[in-house]
């Protein structure tokens, strides 16, 4: 696994080692000690997976607040969809910035996301699948989320949305 640290402090791009030969490859998706030589959390409790029929799905922005808050480890298994995170913790110095990235189950990355980061993604192909790994379990009472075109944030998002859910489209603007 190769770590490639973004330019928000703490978020990863993560690269498969592909061992290929006459049959196709084999790679590894998880590696506990892998992340935690690179300082990340290792401690992932619980996965999901999300699906979105529709190119052009938007889900996000999405956190959950502390105690709750959640580091995650995203693939796409299927499809492809564009990938955004804004750094919310107040004393970081990319504090409200944002970074983005096309996760494909052709390109084989996948996004480590630590907690005090908001994650939206919009899917860019029909029947896209992701796997999120968590190190918290959902907990709806601290589940918050910020609206996906606020202008403080200015995420640069590929496409003009198709889907969006009521409640997405009625997250808070950050200020």
């Amino acid at each position: 696994m190769i770590f490639k640290e973004t330019k928000l402090k703490g978020a990863y791009i993560i690269e498969i080692e592909k061992k290929e030969d006459e049959r196709g490859f084999f790679a590894r998706i998880w590696d506990k000690d892998e992340l935690k030589s690179h300082g990340l959390n290792d401690n992932l409790l619980q996965s999901s997976i999300s699906f979105s029929k529709i190119k052009g799905t938007l889900r996000g922005l999405h956190y959950q607040k502390n105690p709750y808050g959640e580091d995650k480890l995203v693939r796409v298994s299927r499809g492809s969809a564009y990938y955004a995170i804004v750094d919310l913790r107040k004393n970081s110095p990319t504090f409200k910035e944002n970074f983005g990235v096309i996760l494909a189950d052709r390109n084989y990355l996948m996004l480590y996301i630590p907690k005090g980061f908001a994650t939206g993604f919009m899917t860019l192909e029909d029947d896209t699948e992701a796997i999120y790994q968590m190190s918290q379990r959902y907990n709806a009472k601290a589940a918050f989320g910020v609206r996906w075109d606020d202008s403080t944030i200015s995420i640069k998002w590929p496409l003009k949305p198709s889907i969006i859910s009521e409640k997405d489209k009625n997250l808070p603007y950050f200020s």
